[in-house]
């Protein structure tokens, strides 16, 4: 008679295995199918928090409850950390720094869990020896695949993976580039006419297009491709003056300034930096958009360098260090600040802090009260009659005068990224940062100074860094990944719907018209009313994740992201 084994070597009773194929799918449901099924922010943050707690059941199943062989549970136990562990010391610098440190773990556990269950049920009648060597390679496969891939950076459904050693579109372009213009190449014409669009979000920072009427018949009158070339990565828009446009770009070691011609897309010239930035989540590149003033384009890149440069021909005027000036650190997400020119001083934003130079010489002017963060951009205003330059930062918004007087501040703690807006009888609408939501301030200057008053806050609309616009009496923007509309008396929600990723936004207001670029680069029309949701038509615009603004001048649509850019003409009515 066979003695029974109680060596730990093999069990007499099955694997008990449909606990753990219960929490692997349930994990798996959580963490792989509601960020696809509810693309917010909050669902991610859930999705994450799904994955890492099912993979702790996964694990506690596997201890208690599995029958397995005590050599075996630990074992694997033992495999698994021990395999993240060397994991974590070979993966690609994008895996080991993405979700502030966090991504490999967050998505190996889950890929983990599953490759432990999926072992136990197709070795479940084998031998002790080959069901050991078999969890040896399963598991160790699931932690050294890591080692192959590289993360293209995050969107609102996840992180994108591709083969470590494959070309990246920015390496694609640098191998197919050829001899580029440099500054000083191009002539002075587009010094001498008004920008058409001086910068980020338009004239006003507002997103707002007024004049042209566009068809909406897009089965009809579809948009007509003008042009399409490759472009270094980055998050910058467009600036538009005459026959030129100005964005930034990363190019190598390079960061760049470049002027293409508007009817052709080809490069007329190029000015260079010595700068790199990059983090894993948003990759390569300047965040900030080229400002066009008096025939010059100010630029802000991410690590600090603001240029003043001639616009006709790329020369150098002045630059200087921002970061070193203000003794600011280059923040995770680097410095996204675009410029604002007011009088005869040019301010950016450094992680928070206004920092002011003299238009001129360059020298600096002054500098802000410090800011405790934030991504948003200086934006010009007047409220009461005041010229004032307003400022939404971690610890709240701030207004400083164009000499650099303290005019107003109000408390609001966050990270805001997007830009505050005018509303009207001395208003503006404010953000707090991701998930917070908006503020109605009541802004007002009396005989003891400014004074703000806070009307109401309002969930309803949630933006990160996808801004909103005002239309009529109500906002309308991004609410995670879906569009939403808010009331300007109360803050209740109107309306939500149609999913565009983390897009972008402008806003045609004489047709009261939306017309938006999705996170996948699809270009959608939809209407800016306070009714109801209606999307009027769809059209696939450019490859690739797209968090850039898109820019609209006259019938002219221009789109970027971080590979590639185009232009569109759009079909005008009764045209």
């Amino acid at each position: 008679m066979a003695s029974a084994k109680t060596d730990g070597s093999r069990q007499e009773r099955p694997l008990r295995l449909w606990p753990g194929v219960v929490a692997v799918v349930v994990q798996w449901a959580t963490w792989y199918l509601v960020p696809i099924l509810v693309p917010t922010t909050a669902a991610g943050y859930a999705a994450a928090l799904g994955g890492v707690g099912g993979g702790l059941i996964v694990v506690l199943w596997w201890l208690f409850f599995s029958r397995a062989a005590w050599s075996e549970r630990l074992g694997a136990i033992g495999l698994m950390v021990v395999g993240l562990a060397v994991t974590s010391r070979i993966v690609d610098e994008s895996v080991a720094t993405a979700g502030m440190g966090m991504l490999l773990y967050i998505a190996a556990i889950p890929i983990l869990s599953l490759a432990l269950v999926a072992w136990a049920v197709a070795t479940r009648n084998l031998s002790d020896g080959v069901r050991r060597v078999t969890m040896v390679a399963t598991l160790l496969a699931a932690c050294g695949g890591w080692a192959l891939v590289r993360t293209e950076g995050v969107s609102a459904t996840g992180s994108h993976f591709a083969w470590r050693w494959s070309q990246t579109a920015e390496e694609r372009l640098l191998a197919e580039a050829g001899a580029d213009p440099t500054a000083g190449a191009g002539s002075s014409r587009a010094a001498e006419v008004d920008a058409d669009w001086p910068g980020f979000r338009g004239s006003l920072r507002d997103g707002v297009v007024h004049g042209p009427r566009i068809e909406t018949d897009w089965a009809a009158s579809p948009p007509v491709e003008v042009w399409r070339r490759p472009v270094g990565p980055g998050w910058s828009s467009f600036a538009v003056q005459g026959d030129r446009l100005f964005t930034q770009e990363q190019r190598g070691d390079d960061e760049v300034v470049v002027s293409y011609d508007r009817a052709s897309g080809a490069p007329v010239w190029i000015h260079r930096d010595a700068a790199r930035f990059w983090e894993s989540n948003g990759g390569a590149g300047p965040r900030g958009t080229p400002t066009l003033r008096g025939g010059r384009v100010y630029t802000f890149g991410a690590t600090g360098i603001l240029n003043v440069l001639e616009a006709g021909d790329g020369a150098r005027v002045w630059s200087r260090d921002v970061a070193a000036d203000t003794g600011v650190e280059i923040p995770y997400w680097g410095f996204s600040s675009s410029p604002v020119v007011v009088e005869d001083v040019v301010i950016v934003a450094a992680e928070g802090k206004l920092a002011a130079y003299d238009l001129a010489s360059g020298d600096s002017r002054w500098f802000g009260p410090e800011g405790g963060g934030g991504h948003s951009s200086p934006h010009l205003l007047t409220l009461d009659g005041t010229t004032q330059v307003l400022l939404l930062s971690g610890t709240g918004a701030v207004s400083m005068s164009p000499d650099g007087r303290l005019l107003w501040e109000h408390e609001w703690s966050g990270y805001p990224v997007v830009q505050p807006a005018i509303i009207g009888g001395g208003d503006i609408l404010i953000n707090g940062g991701e998930g917070v939501g908006v503020r109605r301030l009541a802004v007002e200057q009396g005989a003891g100074g400014w004074t703000t008053e806070e009307r109401w806050t309002s969930t309803r609309l949630k933006p990160y860094f996808n801004d909103f616009v005002i239309h009529k009496g109500h906002a309308i923007g991004f609410d995670g990944s879906i569009l939403a509309c808010i009331d300007l008396e109360n803050g209740e929600r109107k309306w939500k719907g149609g999913r565009y990723g983390q897009g972008q936004l402008i806003l045609l207001a004489d047709q009261d018209l939306l017309l938006v670029i999705s996170e996948k680069g699809e270009l959608a029309l939809v209407s800016a009313n306070s009714e109801s949701f209606t999307e009027h038509a769809r059209f696939p615009a450019i490859e690739g994740k797209t968090w850039n603004h898109p820019v609209l001048v006259d019938d002219l649509l221009l789109v970027r992201n971080a590979e590639e850019m185009a232009a569109f003409r759009l079909a005008l009515t009764g045209g």
